[in-house]
């Protein structure tokens, strides 16, 4: 069951939009929630509502379950070795953070190098600045093919016995393309450097398995894959994540606290400070268990023959512009129309009920790669047809139209 037939799951899309239906094109900026996970929020919060991990009443032991349980789902869904390696942060940003913040400060030093990629997300990028500037380390990019695409070769060029971590985005969020991470990863252990993975636009739309691709880090959101907002995770192997420090202090996270001494819990609790996103957990499990129901190979196969279609009908509009490369994106098409601005083409496809998202998507410097200042992304996901794809290039010829009218 994948397309039209999941809709009825989904209720916010059974509604007009400006007097057209819904045509929900930006699920990679977040994607729409599912019944089963709206129920099991509501559930969460009408029958288990406490907090976890501190009370020995029935209420705290179901709500602690359902947190514990939440996260022994998304170490089972990553394939990691034990739920200990799952650390609940509020998304993508926040882990990837957590990662430079925690293990890049502790292992890096004037000299050292940090490696990434012109496309990252700023999420991706900024927190590998800061933790630059704050140890003295330098920050490397590696260099982009004509299409968008990572040559090993370039990898082999630009990690050096210095090079300590390699972080690169899995799926990029404007260029649709997947990067060779498992083997960008066997490349840097070579150098003895630790590779993050940016999962954010992965592990929505295909099979994660982070033992396969021997990454040391993975991050990723649940809002993107029918879960809430403010949940996401971070895998870390065991024994890195052991001997990390925590960057947020308070209750919860401590083993012991004296006046002017404290120590930390095991990992993952240690980086688990304050009240946790409880309801977040547990929605998020919910999502996991909705996607795995219809199964992720089914949904990346689905992602892919939207994608291509999407390729083939948009390449017909007289004067589209198309970023990154033709075969093999996942579930997205960033395009420019004319001479027409983004946000213009955005809101125009909204008065037609198409919702796409325009601007720089945070990703500035992959933008002056590109030499735009901003593109229009049209994103999908498993509740997406190729009659919505239709909708969307009807709306697009008509918006040509009407800039034309108004410009001639």
């Amino acid at each position: 069951m994948i397309g039209r037939e999941l809709r009825e799951q989904f209720p916010i899309l059974n509604q007009e939009v400006n007097g057209h239906p819904l045509v929900y094109l930006d699920s990679a900026a977040t994607s729409q929630k599912p019944r089963q996970v709206l129920d099991a929020i509501k559930k969460y919060y009408e029958w288990d509502n406490a907090n976890v991990h501190r009370g020995v009443h029935t209420l705290g032991s179901r709500a602690t379950d359902s947190y514990e349980g939440a996260r022994e789902k998304v170490a089972r869904f990553l394939n990691a070795t034990s739920p200990e390696e799952i650390v609940f942060t509020r998304g993508t940003t926040t882990a990837l953070n957590l990662v430079a913040a925690s293990y890049g400060k502790a292992v890096l030093k004037p000299g050292d190098e940090i490696v990434i990629t012109p496309m990252e997300h700023h999420s991706n990028l900024i927190p590998w600045q800061q933790v630059a500037k704050a140890t003295g380390a330098t920050l490397k990019y590696l260099p982009l093919q004509n299409d968008g695409t990572i040559s090993l070769d370039d990898v082999e060029a630009t990690l050096t016995a210095n090079t300590k971590i390699v972080s690169v985005m899995h799926v990029s969020n404007v260029l649709g393309l997947v990067n060779p991470v498992k083997e960008i990863a066997e490349i840097a252990h070579r150098y003895g450097a630790a590779m993050v993975v940016d999962g954010a636009q992965s592990v929505p739309h295909m099979k994660i398995d982070v033992q396969a691709l021997d990454c040391d880090f993975f991050a990723f959101s649940g809002h993107k894959m029918c879960g809430p907002t403010g949940i996401g995770a971070l895998y870390g192997k065991k024994s890195l994540l052991q001997n990390m420090e925590p960057i947020e202090f308070g209750g919860e996270m401590i083993d012991f606290v004296d006046l002017y001494e404290s120590s930390w819990k095991d990992a993952p609790w240690r980086f688990e400070g304050g009240t946790p996103i409880i309801a977040g957990a547990v929605g998020l499990g919910a999502a996991i268990d909705f996607l795995q129901e219809i199964g992720l190979d089914t949904i990346h196969q689905h992602e892919l023959k939207l994608a291509a279609y999407a390729y083939d009908k948009l390449s017909m509009i007289d004067g589209i512009t198309i970023y990154g490369p033709e075969e093999d994106r996942i579930g997205l098409v960033t395009f420019n129309l004319d001479d027409i601005h983004p946000h213009d083409v955005a809101t125009v496809l909204d008065a037609k009920g198409v919702a796409i998202r325009a601007g720089h998507h945070c990703c500035q410097p992959l933008m002056r790669w590109l030499e735009v200042s901003a593109t229009a992304r049209a994103s999908f996901y498993l509740y997406n047809t190729e009659e919505d794809i239709d909708q969307l290039v009807s709306a697009l010829l008509e918006t040509k139209e009407y800039f034309s009218d108004a410009i001639g």
